[in-house]
């Protein structure tokens, strides 16, 4: 009986995971569907499919037929690009049981340390099985990956995520960097580590990222008299659209409205769902994911997370009040961070630290849970405590010297030691 409920979650799982791949086909109406635009209902009821989707995926190992293979790292770094070339050796060998098709960067081609014409020497067939990736090939066409496996740090994992804006196919992560909050494999051992998943399958844990979408001010000309809290709490509430969408950005960690080059403090108004939250004077906000909580979120005092949990952290970076407390909401509440008409200067927002942008007063950024989450593979069986165990090893959470115990004083001990004496 319990084989049979095993196999009947291992066939939902994949019932659910084949609906996913199909969802990686391009469609010009998926593109206007985001979730900003979504109900509260079918916010939460989205958000909720993706965290039993990730409980049942982190409860079986799955087996993926893996045939084209994505490698990315550092391009810049010299002894990274040694390590990759040795991967992609290793998947193009002829004694792999799958010929697998390997896609690196397309800056490799000519590098001397990658060494692209002496690989392809080796044997005729890897000329028709080692390609190149760009990023529109990416953005474009993620269904043509089957599996990504990242030789670096956190940061190339964060890349990782940045390339793929939809859907994101299982990213195996080796840690060649200086943290390694995502990054859990050992290099040394990536034969071992890449047959394993190739040959008995994968645990797979999805992890919450946001959709930003950067809203302008269609009426940024005559700013006078104009409230940003009254536009959306009050007009486009009734379908007065007071701003247009102006690019869209899935983040696995955080976005950051901040006062940028400016010297001065930013003003900036936060509102969730309809309702007006604050008006906050500080050098900006972090609004960061769980997964995000170790970055730039811990760094300005927020709380840090378990990436399993479903919400929203808030910090205000440097404040100008003293009771500004970091905030935590549920992932079915849509943020809009703004700046208001009556600003002194502008703000920026960037995303994941990239693509950084200038909001205007009037303009604003809206933040909510992605349909799109992120496959980051597991070691197996350290599901439930490898979270702790990275902010243990890493920032040495909660590390110091033990108390030492008392040595109990015992009276009768004191007593025999005393009449001892006397009767010497």
């Amino acid at each position: 009986e319990r084989k049979s409920r095993k196999s009947n979650r291992s066939e939902e799982v994949e019932s659910l995971w084949d609906h996913d791949e199909q969802d990686k086909a391009p469609d010009d109406h998926d593109r206007t569907t985001h979730s900003r635009l979504l109900t509260k209902k079918q916010l939460s009821d989205m958000a909720r499919g993706v965290r039993e989707l990730s409980k049942k995926l982190g409860s079986i190992r799955l087996k993926l037929k893996v045939k084209t293979v994505f490698i990315l790292t550092k391009a810049h770094d010299e002894d990274l690009i040694g390590y990759t070339r040795g991967v992609a050796e290793w998947l193009l060998s002829k004694e792999r049981d799958t010929p697998y098709t390997v896609y690196v960067e397309n800056t490799l081609e000519h590098n001397h340390r990658f060494n692209a014409k002496g690989l392809l020497a080796q044997d005729p067939s890897y000329n028709t099985r080692l390609k190149y990736w760009t990023n529109e090939l990416c953005a474009l066409h993620p269904q043509v990956f089957d599996f990504v496996i990242t030789l670096g740090g956190d940061g190339t994992v964060l890349y990782a995520s940045w390339l793929f804006q939809r859907v994101v196919p299982p990213v195996l992560s080796f840690a060649l960097g200086s943290l390694g909050f995502l990054t859990k494999f050992d290099y040394r051992n990536f034969e071992n580590t890449l047959t394993s998943a190739f040959r008995d399958g994968i645990t797979v844990s999805l992890r919450l990222r946001f959709e930003g979408t950067v809203m302008r001010s269609q009426s940024r000309e005559n700013r006078a008299g104009k409230d940003l809290v009254e536009q959306l709490i009050g007009e486009e509430s009734d379908n007065n659209y007071t701003h247009k969408p102006d690019g869209t950005y899935e983040i696995l960690n955080d976005i950051v409205v901040d006062r940028g080059p400016n010297p001065t403090m930013s003003a900036i108004e936060i509102f969730g769902d309809d309702e007006h939250f604050t008006t906050v004077q500080a050098d900006g906000i972090c609004v960061a994911t769980p997964t995000g909580s170790t970055a730039y979120n811990l760094a300005a005092g927020g709380s840090l997370c378990h990436p399993e949990n479903p919400v929203i952290l808030v910090t205000a970076i440097c404040a100008h009040t003293l009771s500004f407390r970091p905030i935590i909401l549920p992932d079915t509440i849509v943020l809009r961070v703004g700046v208001p008409y009556d600003a002194r200067t502008s703000s920026w927002a960037s995303f994941d630290g990239r693509e950084r942008v200038e909001l205007c007063p009037g303009d604003y950024v809206t933040i909510s849970a992605s349909r799109y989450p992120f496959a980051n593979v597991l070691p197996e069986g350290r599901r439930s405590e490898d979270w702790v165990t990275s902010i243990s090893r890493t920032l040495n959470w909660n590390s110091r010297q033990r108390q030492k115990g008392f040595k109990e004083w015992q009276e009768r001990e004191f007593e025999h030691e005393k009449t001892k004496g006397e009767q010497g």
